[in-house]
């Protein structure tokens, strides 16, 4: 048994980490100040009744978390917090990066303290719009720096660099998963990402909206096989001797079109497609697929859930 710090444990992704976590019999404690994440997703984890859950109402920016944190038994962290919707990329770019440099720094100290593993789940949003296809750990990305989606990009970005040279300085045994495009129960409705809107506007009866041609890629991994992957990287520890022999893309290398996207999600739903196209936003890229040898390799990290049936799960538990 062990115990385990997750920052954004309301989250998406972290709600489900905390759960799989709980369900192996691990003590979780969880941190979030809800700016995103859901008071409901918290309420479920307290009412499984595996495991141990204790949460924390706090903003991992404020000093205060290293003194709460640091006295205590910790041998894994996962640091998940951070706005990740594009919709928050307008309206929470300040605090956005203020989470990923101030609250990075604060995590990472409590883990220099505590002696803990140190997970951080940065993004495949560092690559950019790729000129590289499938993109591999080891491209540099092409990245608007002023760019409407920047202060996601570039926060993440930083925040690679500065564990980097925190652990070179401090010790501190840390790993890094860039996640690529995750869906599965318990999204919020109003994400602004393209499986939640795509399932609200098909249960609102209303036109699906694609921006562009639709013929831009994605590949979308079920929320289950991104939480294994990320606990195999936790558990992983023979590493080389540079910084990125501890990045991996965790990910599913199956990619698809937005307009496939669409189809298959009226298939699963059993709803009519009809499609509205809009302008494409200034940055989005056009090809998104991760490059999972790395994780394979290392890890034994592969994608077992296919779209159709991850859909079928999402849309029974929506």
């Amino acid at each position: 048994m062990k115990t385990v710090l997750i920052t954004g444990a309301a989250g998406f992704i972290g709600s489900h980490l905390a759960e799989r976590l709980l369900n192996e019999g691990h003590v979780v404690i969880g941190v979030d100040n809800f700016v995103t994440g859901s008071k409901g997703n918290v309420e479920r984890l307290g009412e499984l009744g595996m495991g141990e859950f204790e949460f924390f109402e706090m903003n991992v920016i404020d000093g205060g978390v290293i003194e709460k944190f640091s006295n205590m038994n910790i041998d894994e962290i996962y640091h998940l917090a951070c706005p990740a919707s594009p919709k928050d990329f307008k309206n929470l770019g300040v605090e956005i990066l203020e989470v990923c440099a101030l609250g990075g720094k604060n995590i990472l100290e409590i883990a220099k303290r505590t002696g803990a593993k140190f997970l951080y789940t940065s993004t495949s949003e560092v690559y950019g719009d790729p000129l590289e296809h499938p993109q591999c750990e080891n491209y540099f990305g092409n990245v608007n720096t002023l760019g409407p989606r920047s202060c996601y990009d570039e926060g993440k970005r930083f925040l690679e660099s500065y564990i980097m040279n925190f652990s070179e300085k401090h010790g501190v045994d840390f790993r890094i998963a860039r996640v690529f495009n995750t869906y599965g129960p318990h999204m919020r409705k109003d994400d602004g990402r393209v499986i939640p809107n795509f399932i609200e506007q098909f249960l609102n009866g209303e036109s699906v909206t694609i921006y562009g041609n639709g013929t831009q890629t994605r590949s979308f991994c079920y929320v289950g096989d991104l939480v294994d992957g990320l606990i195999k990287l936790m558990g992983h520890d023979g590493f080389g001797d540079s910084a990125r022999d501890r990045v991996f893309n965790i990910g599913n290398p199956h990619e698809i079109t937005i307009n496939e996207l669409a189809e298959t999600l009226a298939k699963v739903m059993d709803k009519d497609l009809n499609v509205e196209y809009k302008e494409l936003p200034k940055d989005d890229p056009l090809q998104r697929c991760p490059d999972i040898s790395r994780a394979k390799e290392m890890l034994g990290f592969e994608p077992k859930i296919t779209l159709e049936e991850g859909l079928r799960w999402t849309c029974e538990m929506w």
